[in-house]
């Protein structure tokens, strides 16, 4: 009997990527997803309280263009809303720092973010207040269950017809084109689209507004704490 052999086949090892590499396509592929599909935010102050609070970490959905009265948005803006990006830093330190925050979504950016509730959407006409105290859209009295510690409003002692008026009170504004007009929920701690229209009753120059194209995305899911992980209830 003749012993027949069977060659065997050498084993194929896999190659690893060198470690750098591997870091920066980990680091290419949290820039994709923050870019295009979902970016994580802190929430840095009072006024969306009790929406939002202090600390929370809340997830934007970038695939959602569309802004609807009522929404929760992120939007970007520099030192002010007028401005696209904050100003350069002399610091090259701060400088690399930003953009890797710009890249990954981690610690420093290019760029500030406010979080507000959409108010008015462009073409409304936006007041306060009716009889009731109550923000008006194209005449309309708005139902808004979220707001909290809103501007003291007492007929008929302090309203929008005495003197001195309601801090809550502000004049018709238009909402221009590709604009919105944003208040926070926590009315009397929010510097928002109507801060220095309060108390007023002209419209000339006061309200500041939102450009659609810096809106980030609407707010979709509360991440941290965890005892409220979930879906934002933002209407």
């Amino acid at each position: 009997m003749t012993a027949t052999t069977s060659a065997v086949a050498p084993r194929r090892t896999r190659r690893r990527l060198p470690v750098g590499f591997e870091i920066l396509l980990a680091i290419l592929a949290v820039a994709l997803v923050q870019t295009f599909v979902v970016k994580p935010f802190g929430v840095p102050s009072q006024s969306m309280e009790q929406t939002l609070l202090i600390g929370d970490r809340i997830i934007v959905n970038r695939t959602n263009s569309d802004v609807e009265r009522g929404d929760v948005v992120v939007f970007s803006h520099g030192a002010t809303w007028q401005e696209a990006q904050l100003p350069e830093s002399d610091n090259p330190l701060v400088k690399v720092a930003r953009k890797v925050g710009d890249l990954t979504g981690i610690g420093p950016s290019n760029t500030a973010y406010t979080v507000k509730r959409v108010i008015g959407l462009p073409g409304d006409r936006v007041l306060c207040c009716d009889a009731e105290g109550s923000v008006l859209v194209d005449d309309e009295p708005l139902a808004e269950p979220y707001i909290h510690q809103d501007h003291a409003f007492q007929a008929p002692d302090l309203t929008c017809d005495t003197t001195p008026r309601s801090s809550r009170c502000f004049p018709e504004i238009r909402v221009p084109n590709d604009r919105l007009l944003v208040l926070g929920d926590h009315r009397s701690q929010s510097a928002d689209s109507i801060v220095a229209c309060r108390g007023g009753t002209v419209s000339d120059g006061c309200a500041r507004f939102v450009p659609m194209n810096r809106v980030v995305g609407p707010v979709v899911f509360r991440i941290w704490p965890l005892d409220t992980f979930g879906r934002v209830n933002v209407r």
